[in-house]
């Protein structure tokens, strides 16, 4: 893997809300390549974030793809308002769902790349039977429903465990799965992230906490010093 292979995608949950359209052009005018949209329904996580009209108000702000985390229960009534707010990629968390298949199914039809989210402790089994749907794996590395959290030191193994799936599945079709990664990322632990099997990378206090509000150049820095670890990889 080189650098150009790995994805940072910072998500804006920690970012400024007063100023949501600014601070995506800004962190992708510094280098990040997707957007990490953290939906929380204070029923599957105990805590309330944003929904589809955020999503469709910051879409004219980027061409970058919106990566929507669905953290609501259930997800399927909600996946359409989303699809045409313009997500580009949504994941949702198994025990959100009556069943997985359909509503990836219905990521698919939305004409959304699909994707299922792993709690630290939710067994990667799930993923077993509908890998011909999934365009991406999200493994968290803290427990959701807030930002600021550290990584949980565990999630190594566990990626490394879905590393191995993913690779044997892409060597028997040819389809690339992305493994993306979410909870206490910074620069000082994503090289040991990377070569753990992630791919994909949501870091959100660690880049939208960087530099002063008033410089719209305050997350080159850190963007930067995030790719220069994945570059040692």
């Amino acid at each position: 893997m080189t650098s150009r292979d790995f994805v940072i995608a910072p998500s804006i949950l920690s970012a400024n809300f007063a100023k949501l359209g600014e601070e995506v052009s800004n962190v992708i005018a510094s280098g990040a390549d997707w957007i990490h949209f953290d939906v929380m329904d204070n029923h599957y996580v105990p805590n309330l974030t944003i929904g589809p009209l955020v999503c469709e108000a910051i879409r004219p702000c980027t061409q970058a793809p919106i990566d929507v985390h669905l953290m609501v229960k259930p997800v399927d009534r909600i996946i359409p308002d989303f699809a045409k707010a313009g997500a580009n990629i949504i994941t949702f968390h198994p025990e959100a769902s009556e069943h997985v298949d359909r509503s990836l199914g219905l990521l698919r039809d939305s004409g959304c790349q699909a994707g299922l989210v792993f709690n630290p402790a939710t067994p990667l089994s799930y993923m077993d039977y509908v890998m011909d749907k999934l365009d991406v794996v999200l493994l968290m590395s803290v427990n959701p429903g807030f930002g600021g959290q550290s990584f949980i030191p565990n999630t190594l193994g566990k990626l490394a465990e879905a590393r191995a799936k993913i690779d044997v599945y892409e060597q028997q079709t040819g389809r690339r799965i992305r493994l993306e990664i979410d909870g206490g990322v910074k620069v000082g632990n994503i090289a040991e992230i990377a070569r753990a099997g992630a791919d994909a990378f949501v870091a959100g206090s660690a880049v939208y906490g960087a530099g002063k509000d008033s410089d719209p150049h305050r997350y080159d820095s850190v963007i930067g010093a995030l790719r220069a670890e994945l570059g040692k990889v």
